[in-house]
């Protein structure tokens, strides 16, 4: 009798189980059977690692075969156990050393052939094995630069079934033919899921892109919104007529906002390591992502979920980053309340039969919307063709609960002749905006230094009321609107953080009057006699 174990890592959502996979072999009629609750692609894998062993120079048990995965009551699914398997299933045949096997997690997929194929999500599998304390992982070697990403933990990098053996048995490792040069990689192709390319909105923003916010003609209104989403990480909607350039700036916000620190950087990567949408050759995703859904996304894809085991939705693909919902009313209703949640609690909650899985959603967030179904219903000399039950009907489709939630409320106005035409230095560039946004990042650090909050977006009220003061009598006038009953409680708070966010633009120490006239105006539309920029405050 024969028996050897070695370790592979069960995802749950972007958390991982670290799991046994022992292989037990007995005298009695050739079989082959997999037992630890795993699901149709792990069960296929009795027949791909068989073919795996063969064509790899291996001799397959003629014996009873028992491959256990343990603990048994987590289910099990996906193609990253087939390397475990495969080299339990040799160690208890003594083609490997047992003893070799006991203290290595190995993740990666078997071709037919023995090749080792990447699958998703290397990244939080490494996290859940150093984790648990194990030191030595086995990816495959499109997947090895995801993986070193973890601190303290070896990785092997293998590009076929016959290299691993090779190492494990301590003989000369063979050489595998290169792939010719030019044509694509076929062992990349389990890095990405089907419908996640570019043209999805599911993509990362770059920095470096033909981006910047001095394309923007006029809206400053809109530019001091942006740059005050971005310093403070408040979510922002955009009511305009069509074409003013709602969509150019949600475009330009992930540029303004800073990069994203190591430990930001590895939960995003994480996720859209999980997700499939890493791109090669990037192992690690530095920047803030950008994640546009159209309007006709479903509750799942928006928040995450669907059939099986839950996937990340959009909420969680922006995490850290941008999520904009452009046409923000022609999404279902039931779709946009479903953000509330994420909205305050900064993660999502999936519960299923199989069980719950908890995925990582603080992301800021822009909407945009018409002020009516023609989209002319501000305009001051267009007809607008919509009735008044129209409009109405248009704009309660954002629920109070969700606009209550949202920050910044802008008007965008269309754009004049004489914008368009004007040849002078347009507003300020992105880089110039930027600069300031990371300084008043900086500044809000230090004053949150020891707390578990990193933007003043995430304080809660009560904790701005009674730790941080604004200046006295700074808040009179939005304690009188609440008062009059146009600022609810939680408004009040938000009005609270923002003049925050503006007064770390300006270098203020608190916030003073017009800090607070500023964020309220930027909270309710209603003029307050303040300029409607940044650099004219300090």
């Amino acid at each position: 009798m024969g028996f050897a174990r070695t370790c592979a890592v069960a995802l749950v959502g972007v958390e991982g189980v670290v799991v046994e996979v022992q292989a037990d072999l007995e005298p009695g009629v050739a079989a082959f059977t997999l037992v630890g609750l795993p699901d149709k692609s792990l069960s296929e894998s009795r027949d791909r690692v068989r073919a795996a062993v063969v064509n790899s120079g291996g001799e397959w048990p003629q014996k009873k075969l028992t491959v256990g995965l343990s603990p048994a009551s987590v289910p099990k699914g996906g193609s990253g156990f087939d390397l475990a398997v495969a080299c339990a299933v040799l160690g208890a045949a003594e083609r490997i050393d047992p003893r070799v096997l006991a203290d290595i997690v190995m993740i990666g997929e078997l071709g037919l052939d023995g090749r080792v194929r990447p699958v998703r999500g290397v990244l939080p599998a490494v996290l859940a094995a150093a984790t648990a304390g194990y030191e030595q992982v086995v990816v495959p070697e499109s997947a090895a630069a995801e993986a070193a990403l973890v601190p303290g933990v070896s990785v092997l990098g293998v590009r076929s079934l016959r290299q691993l053996i090779a190492v494990l048995a301590d003989e000369p490792v063979p050489e595998e033919d290169p792939d010719e040069a030019g044509r694509p990689d076929p062992l990349l192709a389990g890095l990405r899921m089907p419908g996640t390319g570019e043209a999805t909105g599911m993509g990362t923003a770059h920095p470096d892109q033909e981006h910047d916010l001095a394309d923007v003609v006029g809206q400053r209104s809109a530019r001091t919104a942006v740059e005050v989403a971005a310093a403070g990480g408040h979510h922002l909607f955009l009511e305009g007529p069509p074409g003013a350039g709602k969509t150019m700036l949600a475009e330009r916000l992930p540029a303004v906002l800073p990069r994203l620190c190591r430990e930001e950087s590895l939960e995003v990567t994480a996720v859209h390591s999980v997700a499939g949408l890493l791109p090669p050759g990037k192992p690690l995703i530095d920047v803030p992502p950008y994640c546009a859904p159209h309007h006709s996304a479903t509750m799942q894809s928006l928040v995450g979920g669907g059939a099986g085991v839950a996937r990340p939705g959009a909420v969680s693909l922006a995490h850290r980053g941008v999520l904009f919902l452009d046409e923000t009313p022609e999404f279902g209703s039931r779709v946009l309340d479903a953000l509330r949640q994420p909205l305050e609690a900064g993660h999502v909650v999936i519960a299923r039969s199989a069980g719950v899985v908890r995925f990582p959603a603080r992301f800021l967030m822009v909407l945009a919307a018409n002020p009516c179904p023609c989209g002319r219903f501000s305009l001051r000399d267009a007809l607008c063709d919509c009735s008044p039950s129209a409009v109405r009907r248009y704009q309660a489709r954002l629920s109070g609960p969700l606009l209550d939630r949202v920050d910044l409320r802008v008007e965008v106005d269309p754009v004049s002749r004489a914008e368009l035409a004007h040849r002078g230095p347009g507003g300020e560039s992105t880089r110039t905006v930027a600069d300031r946004v990371r300084a008043a990042r900086e500044r809000a650090a230090a004053r949150l230094a020891g707390t578990p909050w990193r933007t003043n977006s995430e304080v809660p009220g009560r904790e701005l009321r009674h730790r941080w003061h604004a200046a006295v009598g700074a808040m009179d006038e939005a304690e009188r609107n609440l008062e009059r009953g146009t600022l609810t409680a939680r408004g009040l708070d938000r009005v609270l953080r923002v003049a925050w966010t503006v007064a770390d633009l300006v270098g203020h120490d608190r916030p003073d009057a017009t800090d607070v006239a500023l964020a309220l105006q930027l909270r309710t539309g209603v003029p307050r006699g303040v300029p409607m920029a940044i650099g004219a405050l300090t």
